[in-house]
């Protein structure tokens, strides 16, 4: 549930917001991922108008309603206010009209002047609250940016995870979230992966404590958030178990329906882990380039077989005369 208010807190002082009217109101819900213009409905035309979406009114609404009389002013703005509309924002901090400023304070809606136009408070409003209401879960792991990628470290507890995010951060790579990583569905096209403000820029490692990563390497090591381009599990080694040797077969994991690649990595002593996740996020990067060194060898052998078959056959065909 996202109120008014915390839309308030957040971005007042990047919109340079500021409430003259219905305070009261700041407890109102946002349901609606949208803000939207009143446009054609301030001249009488509301069959399409939607009611329960941010409010945002330009210099050219508040010219129009200015050179409407006093009465008509009033009934076509409470045709389009409603006790579901959550706020109503002037751009470029023009001066409302007082009909507007009144019916406002009467039915509690929360009116905002802001210093950005109209136009630019459509677009930072839409990016807002679509991140907002964007698909979310919660995931336990580590999530680090290892040569620019995003990896997500999963695996049982004490298997080594943030052993193995310290060490690739001695290496010059980056924390996003120790533990607990919070993943949303950006743009319903990829996946984005942060931290809780408690937790930011904390590890957790055993034997040791909590340690302030930021405080300890330098803010260099440390970003807010990162986009997750790949899932590994770290396993205890199992003799028993067969692990993929040649690569030609990817894995993916389905998060918020969306298919990150997802690699098993078996630990045992004296595997370099930091180095095998290294190695990973090159290689994912190599196939995002077009070059699959799995598949390259493959035809390669292929090859090489299919040239070495009319040989033998000549040469059984030899033995048999």
């Amino acid at each position: 549930m996202y109120l008014v208010e915390d839309f308030y807190k957040n971005y007042e002082q990047e919109l340079g917001l500021r409430i003259i009217a219905g305070q009261l109101g700041l407890n109102r819900v946002i349901r609606k991922p949208e803000a939207q213009r009143p446009g054609l409905s301030l001249s009488g035309y509301i069959p399409h108008f939607v009611k329960n979406r941010v409010m945002v009114i330009g210099r050219t609404e508040m010219g129009y309603l200015r050179d409407m009389e006093k009465d008509l002013r009033k009934m076509r703005l409470k045709n389009i206010l409603s006790n579901q509309t959550p706020a109503v924002i002037i751009g470029k901090g023009h001066r409302p009209v007082r009909e507007l400023t009144a019916i406002c304070k009467d039915m509690e809606i929360p009116l905002f002047l802001s210093h950005t136009s109209a136009t630019e408070l459509m677009a930072k409003l839409t990016f807002v609250l679509e991140e907002k209401f964007s698909p979310s879960v919660m995931m336990h792991g580590t999530l680090v940016e290892v040569f620019g990628i995003g990896v997500l470290i999963q695996g049982e507890s004490s298997i080594g995870k943030s052993e193995a995010a310290l060490g690739l951060i001695e290496r010059g790579h980056r924390l996003i979230s120790d533990d607990v990583v919070k993943v949303y569905k950006k743009e319903s096209a990829y996946l984005v992966g942060y931290g809780p403000d408690l937790t930011r820029h904390l590890m957790e490692i055993r034997g040791i404590g909590i340690i302030n990563v930021a405080h300890l390497y330098g803010a260099v090591c440390v970003r807010p958030d990162k986009a997750l381009d790949i899932v590994v599990k770290l396993e205890k080694w199992d003799d028993c178990h067969f692990y993929d040797r040649v690569g030609l077969e990817e894995k993916f994991c389905d998060i918020l329906g969306i298919s990150i690649p997802f690699n098993v990595l078996p630990v045992k002593p004296g595997r370099d882990v930091m180095l095998l996740i290294e190695t990973i996020a090159l290689n994912h990067r190599l196939k995002h380039m077009g070059y699959h060194s799995a598949k390259e060898f493959n035809a390669k052998l292929l090859q090489a077989i299919s040239k070495r078959q009319p040989r033998a056959s000549i040469h059984e065909m030899r033995q048999e005369s």
